[in-house]
């Protein structure tokens, strides 16, 4: 592995250590699932080199709110702890300057359009397989390089959609909804990372690098779980059930006299608890609930009787003497209020700095725990730090500039 300068130096000073301290990742991913994974993987400590187009990541447009450097906090939220540079790979010298790169780098990770980085002579099998053998290459695409939908763009929400994510989410009212955050973006950079690290621990066997895919459609079907795993044994077709669980009641949302509440109950002594806490012990001794199978079967009249009685309760009130008597349930809480939780603060999930504001690391490590790293880089913020760092001259900078290899402001 190789890194920065204050990476090595950190690194023999034995201070602060992070468990990817020394790793350099080649970032060429835009707008969310790579940048994300690379993000990560800077928290870690990885020296994270973003390689942006002429026209830069389209994410630094999608705004507003920008921040003051002309960013939409879209893109803050996915690039921070990475050096950015501006390069053009559809230049032949743009192609030679990446290769350049990639003598000192561990991890290429790149979410173009499969067959892209091939037309630019760049393929990772024919090419750069067999010039960097310890090189990783994480390839993140929609539907990966073949099949009936091969070399097809994708789309967090198109996949929702596609890979039936919508039409568990939502009730008969609204009818098939997207959930609200890009899920399938954002697990599909943990699951790259996930790919990175497995081969990164294969390499310290091997000494061998390896090609990594994920893809959207694969991670969006993976996350139907219990969904899927219902339908494959009972042939059912799922169906809308709003906020309610399809294997657990009651496993819902319900109104307090002044906010919603999400209720777990996962069993039948955690069922007892609650009904015994909030008035209800007349259902224990009915035979329509005694049980979580039959709960399910009388779902709407077990509703029914718990919306009746929480009516009268405030929600925080609930909350918090449910929860001490080991009962599950939680405020529905806007973005703020759940940032504003202390224990948020306490888990410092919340990264508050002059110059940055972020979510933090929900990965822990005891002996080398990461760290949020460094403000989001301004477009080609580091372009001749990181190209001079790799060997090229001040005089090859220039001519790469002339020839417009190295833009210097993002091109519209």
């Amino acid at each position: 592995m190789s890194g920065s300068p204050d990476q090595a130096a950190q690194a023999a000073s034995g201070s602060s250590r992070r468990s990817l301290d020394g790793l350099r990742v080649i970032d060429l991913s835009r707008v969310l699932a790579g940048p994300l994974c690379t993000q990560m993987l800077a928290d870690h400590g990885a020296d994270v080199i973003k390689v942006e187009p002429p026209s830069g990541d389209e994410t630094r447009t999608l705004g507003p709110p920008f921040n003051e450097a002309g960013d939409a906090a879209y893109f803050t939220a996915v690039n921070r702890g990475k050096r950015a540079i501006a390069l053009d790979l559809a230049h032949v010298e743009g192609q030679r300057t990446l290769l350049h790169l990639l003598e000192s780098a561990d991890v290429l990770v790149e979410n173009f359009i499969p067959g892209t980085m091939a037309r630019w002579g760049l393929d990772y099998e024919s090419v750069l397989a067999s010039r960097f053998p310890r090189l990783i290459y994480c390839s993140i695409s929609g539907f990966g390089t073949d099949g009936p939908l091969g070399g097809l763009p994708g789309y967090d929400a198109i996949l929702q959609a596609m890979c039936g994510l919508m039409s568990i989410n939502g009730d008969p009212a609204s009818g098939p909804t997207r959930i609200g955050v890009p899920i399938v973006d954002h697990l599909t950079g943990y699951t790259a990372m996930s790919g990175i690290l497995l081969a990164l621990a294969d390499r310290q066997r091997t000494g061998l690098g390896q090609r990594v895919e994920a893809t959207l459609f694969d991670t969006a079907l993976s996350l139907l779980v219990p969904h899927a795993a219902n339908w494959m044994h009972s042939g059912r077709t799922p169906e809308l059930l709003g906020s309610a669980h399809p294997n657990i009641a009651p496993y819902d949302k319900f109104a307090c006299r002044d906010g919603l509440v999400f209720l777990g109950l996962l069993n039948d002594r955690q069922f007892q608890r609650f009904c015994e806490h909030v008035g209800l012990s007349s259902l224990l001794t009915d035979n329509r609930f005694a049980t979580n199978a039959l709960r399910l079967q009388h779902r709407a009249e077990l509703r029914a009787e718990i919306e009746a009685v929480l009516a009268s309760w405030s929600r925080d009130a609930l909350c918090q003497e449910l929860m001490r008597e080991g009962v599950p349930v939680g405020p529905v809480n806007t973005v703020p209020e759940a940032f504003r939780q202390l224990h948020a603060q306490h888990r410092q999930m919340s990264v508050e700095r002059p110059d940055y504001r972020g979510i933090g690391i929900p990965t822990r490590l005891s002996r080398t725990p990461g760290r949020p790293a460094s403000t989001p880089p301004c477009y080609g913020q580091h372009t001749d730090e990181v190209l001079l760092e790799a060997g090229l001259s001040d005089r090859r900078l220039a001519e790469l500039r002339d020839l417009g290899v190295l833009p210097r402001r993002r091109r519209k």
